[in-house]
């Protein structure tokens, strides 16, 4: 079978960092199912493209249809029901406490779909085509587009999908080699919500979404070359055409505005363009971000096999590096697919839904799900991409800071696990995984490395602080002394979603102090005391953080060896749980390093070993994640085989994570962890192959970005860095930490002359090589490296050699 040729092929057959890396998913047959289709997206519109022969389905969507609207969910009693909670946990009356949560503290949880994402619908094409040969199915990553083509009765048919960031239409085109050729009805459609309008040239689908959802627009307007169009009831029929372009548009009014009106503007400007405008304009939009970052791992003669035969093949043990990469690069298509500036951020399922009740109804996650989804953005120049996130997060601050004055009787703002399109912030739900108010907290950890990567400080003085300090507010009310360590905790907080036995042997889930709670704190008040120190502002509020900062509880090792996950040692029901919160502080904090805190580094070590050892890992961003922690902990191997883990058993057939069933925010934490083992910048350096495994002993990347305003390209053999160039956007000092010696000189410099337009080499010499004292490698680091300090010039480049 081709499966076992091709395991064959992937076994015995490799080419390392050649430049040929075809960055296209393709397939031999139609999807039969959701999870086979291919997506494309502008941000904000996106669509799922089966490729059938006889009927084909583009599923559609639009980031804001959602159903429901603001409805309070507070519980009137909690302020009160807080209270007693926290003077039942400081007694070690754990489950006693939760019962009071439960009963006087939570709010209400919607029903299913009552307040949900849904899909906008479908177009379907119906075609008289059986029997057809050459079927291929692709989606090209490089230039956005879903292409499939067939041979049917000595014609060959093509179909192109992409969706416009430019033009904010969906673009179809269908053609033939043979004139007059294309026959073929096309309806729109919705499974409930929707009236359909039919005319000559276009079809209209509009409604509004139950519980006072939004209303919604949709219009597909067909433009044949040649042949003719025909309506039969609510259908339109193309007779005999050489070509035929569909566009589509669509629009709610989440934001105000009538959607019919805006969608028969957009329409109108789109028709005025030929095909080959829209489409050019299209893929400059797309490559403009998605060019930023190449990378190659190597190949195999497995690129010219279908992408499921090569997954297949990959879970039955075969090698193929080149996968990875596609792998990698289809996150990032993703990404730039499913959020734009000025839109919605990516959902739990990006942006696309094929259904009126998915699961968690596709809202926002925010005790670990949303941040995964923009991991990657910063680190692989997709920083624009993670703007829909800041601008839902500042939209959560008005009612953030009702719920926080009304439920806690604190100033400032929080968001709790979980939220949606019309931004709730209130506790929900069970106590397990509704008792957790660090949503918002956690959240602007983005805010703060968005001004890391970029230094953009106008961003940093209008939207991030006002943001950050909101957040801090409320934890400065919210912390209280534990009379029994003394030490400032908070709570009443689960450990999401885990649970732990009481010494009692009962069940519970709520403490005081739990350590990911007080990590997002101290992370929070860190950023706040750097925000604050760079604005030259708030002086008197960053002395209370850092004094506050002080007096949180350490994070502590248990008698196992393991960090912590509560303030006592509490033996776990599910000690494999897909949540290892208590983590947060290796990443995506930078509380622990190896470096600086090597044995609190050995204890969370413990920590994953432990998880991994009980079956730990077994969801995709679970999996994603613990690739990204032993990334941190610079055990490429073991960060190489969780990536594997994460295709062989967590990845469907168009490469989309699995929860189960699909869930998004895997293909994103896959993305940051394989960045994380080329490039680090989190503690203070820019460390280049920090985590590289014997796989990837040949290769090369560009485009990968670092705190500091650097970007890094950079080709490796046998493991040893060959050459590299580090440009410098912004200035300032830079430590480079290296596998091998190298040697480090400014880009700039003229080499027929020796003259340097820089002044960098005249102010002082080219800085030393130096090599840290072997004695103080710590048990868990491989080899500590070479290290290189330098200072740098804005919009300088800085090449760096291999030293012989």
């Amino acid at each position: 079978s081709s499966i076992l040729l091709l395991v064959f092929v992937l076994l015995t057959q490799f080419t390392n960092a050649a430049d040929d890396n075809p960055l296209v998913l393709w397939y031999r047959h139609a999807a039969d199912e959701w999870t086979k289709a291919l997506p494309i997206g502008n941000g904000r519109l996106g669509g799922m493209v089966f490729g059938g022969v006889d009927m084909e389905r583009l599923q559609l969507n639009e980031e804001s249809m959602w159903t429901g609207h603001p409805v309070e969910r507070a519980n009137q009693n909690a302020y009160e029901a807080l209270q007693k909670a926290r003077a039942l946990l400081f007694q070690g009356r754990y489950v006693e406490a939760e019962k009071v949560v439960a009963q006087d503290f939570m709010g209400r949880r919607l029903e299913r779909g009552e307040h949900t994402y849904q899909t906008l619908g479908d177009l379907n094409l119906f075609f008289d085509h059986v029997r057809v040969h050459d079927y291929r199915r692709e989606l090209d990553l490089d230039r956005a587009v879903v292409t499939v083509s067939y041979t049917f009765n000595r014609t060959r048919f093509t179909r192109e999908y992409f969706s416009s960031p430019v033009d904010q239409v969906i673009v179809v085109r269908l053609s033939a080699d043979k004139p007059g050729a294309l026959d073929f009805r096309i309806r729109l459609s919705r499974p409930a919500d929707a009236a359909i309008e039919t005319g000559q040239d276009k079809i209209r689908m509009f409604g509004q979404l139950k519980n006072g959802g939004v209303a919604f627009e949709a219009q597909l307007l067909v433009l044949p070359q040649n042949g003719s169009r025909s309506r039969d009831k609510d259908e339109i029929i193309v007779s005999g055409a050489d070509a035929v372009v569909m566009l589509l548009a669509a629009a709610t009014g989440y934001r105000g505005g009538d959607p019919a009106s805006m969608v028969q503007e957009t329409l109108a400007a789109a028709k005025e363009k030929s095909y080959n405008a829209l489409l050019t304009d299209h893929i400059a939009e797309h490559q403009r971000l998605f060019k930023r970052v190449e990378l190659n791992l190597g190949r195999t003669a497995a690129v010219d096999f279908p992408t499921d035969e090569r997954l297949l093949a990959m879970k039955s043990g075969a090698v193929d590096p080149q996968l990875l990469a596609l792998y990698y690069q289809f996150g990032r298509y993703l990404l730039i697919s499913s959020s734009r500036p000025g839109g919605l951020p990516a959902n739990l399922q990006g942006l696309w839904e094929g259904t009126l009740r998915p699961p968690w109804n596709a809202d926002y996650h925010i005790n670990i799900n949303i941040q995964m989804n923009y991991w990657p953005a910063e680190l692989t120049g997709l920083s624009e991409c993670h703007l829909p996130f800041f601008d839902f997060l500042d939209a959560l601050r008005p009612r953030g800071r009702i719920t926080a004055k009304e439920t806690y009787g604190c100033g400032g703002f929080v968001a709790h696990h979980t939220t949606d399109a019309w931004h709730f912030t209130d506790p929900i739900g069970k106590p397990v995984y509704g008792m957790w108010p660090m949503g918002a907290a956690w959240s602007t950890q983005h805010l703060w490395e968005h001004y890391l990567f970029t230094g953009d400080e106008l961003f940093l003085r209008q939207k991030a602080w006002p943001i950050m300090k909101e957040a801090a507010e409320f934890m400065v009310d919210f912390l209280i002394r534990d009379p029994n360590s003394g030490y400032l905790v908070s709570g009443p907080s689960s450990s999401p979603e885990n649970r732990f036995r009481t010494k009692d042997g009962q069940i519970a889930n709520l403490n005081m102090g739990t350590t990911m709670d007080t990590e997002i704190i101290y992370d929070l008040f860190s950023n706040c005391i750097d925000a604050a120190d760079v604005l030259d502002r708030d002086r008197r509020f960053a002395k209370k953080l850092t004094e506050l900062r002080d007096q949180l509880p350490p994070l502590k090792i248990g008698s196992d060896g393991r960090l912590m996950e509560w303030q006592e040692e509490f033996e776990e029901p599910e000690p494999g749980h897909r949540h290892i919160s208590h983590l947060f502080a290796l990443h995506p904090g930078r509380q622990i390093t190896l470096r600086h805190t090597p044995e609190l580094a050995a204890a969370a070590r413990k920590t994953i070993d432990y998880r991994l050892a009980h079956g730990g890992g077994h969801t995709g961003w679970s999996r994603a994640w613990i690739i990204n922690f032993f990334a941190r902990l610079q055990d490429g191997e073991r960060a190489y085989e969780n990536l594997l883990a994460l295709l062989r058993k967590s990845t469907l057939p168009n490469l989309f994570d699995t929860h189960p069933p699909f869930q998004i925010d895997g293909n994103f934490g896959g993305v940051s962890g394989m960045t994380e083992m080329l490039l680090q910048s989190h503690a203070g350096e820019i460390h280049l192959l920090p985590a590289l495994p014997k796989d990837w002993a040949n290769g090369k990347v560009n485009g990968l970005r670092a705190r500091g305003g650097f970007i890094v390209d950079m080709r490796w053999r046998n493991s040893r860095i060959v050459n590299a160039v580090v440009t410098s956007e912004l200035g300032g000092s830079c430590r480079l930490r290296t596998p091998n010696a190298v040697i480090v000189t400014n880009a700039d410099v003229n080499p027929a002359t020796g003259d340097n337009p820089n002044p960098f080499y005249k102010l002082q010499p080219p800085p030393r090589m130096e090599m840290l004292n072997p004695d103080a490698v710590q048990p868990l680091t491989a080899k500590e490296g070479f290290c290189i300090d330098f200072e740098t010039v804005a919009g300088t480049k800085y090449k760096v050699v291999e030293k012989e």
